[in-house]
């Protein structure tokens, strides 16, 4: 594939083992920058970023999702040494899927860096019981912001074959 572009869709995977080497500031605004690239339905930019490098806090984060969800876990952030946590305000109608394009970015721009990422969704479970003020405070949300969705990224620790490509999944209408 001679398309830079296609061609990191096609090689990018979801890493769920990494090194403790951290992130350094550079390659974190290189993430942040293309997060606030995407493009947002009319231009609402209707998100907020959290980067977190503090592993207890992960880890409280991690055991109240568990809580919340009635099941183990395990390691939600599977070690990673960054994770980027999104909000997004509520009122705008559009925000979750504005945030789940902009997360992409930030995938593709770990790859592109040589990092590996993991798009997470289990982290909402956190913010469904009783600590979900007390993060969201920590976590610095916006006042009219809640969790949308979260990111996972580090240096891989390995890496995994492709998902296979389920049949039946388009149709073409004439």
């Amino acid at each position: 594939m001679n398309n830079p572009v296609l061609q990191a869709i096609s090689e990018r995977r979801s890493i769920r083992a990494y090194t403790a080497e951290q992130l350094s500031r550079e390659q974190i605004d290189i993430l942040l920058t293309a997060a606030l690239e995407a493009p947002s339905a009319r231009n609402d930019q209707p998100w907020h970023f959290s980067v977190v490098q503090n592993q207890a806090l992960l880890e409280e984060i991690r055991e109240e999702a568990s809580k919340n969800a009635e099941a183990d876990f395990g390691y939600i952030f599977h070690k990673a040494p960054t994770v980027i946590f999104i909000s997004s305000s509520p009122t705008a109608r559009w925000a979750r899927l504005d945030s789940g394009i902009a997360v992409q970015n930030i995938a593709l721009a770990a790859h592109a860096l040589g990092l590996g990422s993991v798009i997470l969704g289990l982290p909402d479970f956190a913010f469904q019981g009783a600590k979900k003020e007390y993060f969201s405070k920590i976590l610095k949300f916006p006042k009219d912001h809640s969790f949308a969705v979260a990111i996972a990224v580090g240096c891989p620790a390995g890496t995994k074959e492709a998902h296979p490509i389920l049949e039946g999944r388009v149709d073409f209408i004439d």
